[in-house]
């Protein structure tokens, strides 16, 4: 069986660049090519690549994937654990920022009476909680997502201007 760059991909719903990017970076060998110097590739390709969409699955990056696929005896169920212990951490971390976020909100009546409460002190919070731009791109869309009435009662709350709110709230309708 031989496959073309696009077949390839379609078999394993990947973009074609994806295909390409990979064999640029060694990790599926560079294939024959036909008389019309189209890339020809094996059903040993798609066997290999059908094992990279496996372990990119579950988020192990292309480096490890490499050194479970090239070396032999490699031990993938070592990457594996690691990998598990990144994302155990990870969920932690998310866990964190949910509580800090429920102690924020169980807050929001004393935060309604201070007027001086802005957009640039709430983020300084949020940082100060360890919050990084996407954990807060993330919390305006599950808030959007969520309570779409609350967010803008709170975006409003935090003096943010009125152009300002619908960027955020379109911004995140776009991502949920």
């Amino acid at each position: 069986m031989s496959l073309t760059v696009t077949k390839l991909a379609r078999s394993c719903n990947l973009a074609r660049s994806t295909v390409l990017y990979y064999e640029s970076i060694g990790l599926l060998t560079r294939p024959r090519r036909s008389a019309g110097n189209y890339r020809v590739y094996s059903e040993k390709d798609l066997d290999r690549l059908r094992q990279i969409c496996t372990y990119r699955d579950a988020g192990v990056p292309l480096a490890d994937i490499r050194s479970i696929l090239d070396a032999p005896g490699s031990n993938a169920a070592a990457v594996l654990r690691r990998r598990l212990t990144e994302l155990s951490a990870g969920i932690e971390r998310l866990r964190e920022h949910q509580r800090a976020i429920a102690r924020l909100l169980k807050t929001t009546d004393r935060f309604r009476r201070l007027p001086v409460v802005t957009k640039e002190k709430f983020v300084a919070v949020l940082r100060a909680s360890g919050f990084t731009e996407e954990d807060m791109r993330r919390l305006h869309t599950e808030f959007e997502s969520n309570a779409p009435n609350e967010h803008q009662e709170f975006l409003e709350f935090l003096h943010i201007p009125e152009a300002e709110i619908r960027s955020i709230r379109e911004g995140s309708r776009a991502k949920s």
